[in-house]
């Protein structure tokens, strides 16, 4: 317990330059106290006194922001930044040295039973507003980038961006990708230009019947 404590400690300083004194770190940032809180949480939960250890995970959302089920693993030297709005889901499994961002949901898609949240490898970075959503694997070394929206594996060394997430860096190198950014689809736009080109046959339409009209009254004439 001491030796994550103290790599728990140690992975602030690695991460966040703005960390000045242990003093301060271990006073002031809500990420270590909430995953403190957890290991603790998470050792009740193993001994099978779960109310005791959601009571405890309850306390250290409330104090920090950040909700951590019980039941997730966390491997050592996690660091999670400004973590206000960070949830952790119960069968959740996380590596070694990850950094996560605030914001960030590590949840699942539904009702389902069993293992339904995801497994983050080691050295991987979550940045802010994240959604890691399902059971599968996010790669060692790889990256999600800030709102993603993440919803199947992603390889080891990958950068991934958007809603929904597609891999825009494998192994160092950029992946092609089909979407065009620059000309995206705009439903609403297409629906209006679909409304004029039917407002414009109308007219047409309109007027051909009031030249058939006239063309009828001139003929009784």
């Amino acid at each position: 317990m001491l030796a994550q404590m103290r790599d728990d400690i140690h992975a602030v300083f690695e991460r966040d330059p703005a960390a000045r004194s242990t003093l301060e770190v271990v006073m002031t940032y809500s990420g270590l106290h909430a995953i403190w809180g957890h290991r603790i949480a998470h050792r009740l939960w193993k001994a099978e006194l779960c109310t005791l250890a959601r009571i405890v995970s309850q306390l250290s959302r409330f104090f920090t922001g950040i909700e951590i089920h019980p039941g997730a693993t966390i491997g050592r030297g996690l660091f999670i930044d400004h973590g206000m709005g960070v949830v952790i889901g119960e069968t959740c499994e996380i590596g070694d040295n990850v950094t996560i961002y605030q914001g960030v949901t590590l949840g699942g898609t539904g009702k389902e039973k069993g293992k339904r949240h995801p497994t983050i490898g080691n050295d991987v970075i979550i940045a802010t507003g994240a959604k890691v959503l399902g059971s599968f694997k996010i790669g060692d070394n790889s990256k999600i980038g800030a709102s993603a929206v993440v919803l199947q594996e992603v390889p080891p060394n990958s950068t991934v961006v958007g809603i929904k997430g597609r891999i825009v860096i494998q192994d160092g190198k950029r992946v092609k990708n089909d979407l065009d950014h620059v000309n995206m689809p705009d439903p609403v736009a297409d629906t209006i230009r679909m409304m004029q080109k039917e407002i414009e046959q109308l007219r047409k339409e309109l007027e051909l019947l009031r030249e058939d009209k006239k063309n009828d009254g001139h003929s009784a004439d």
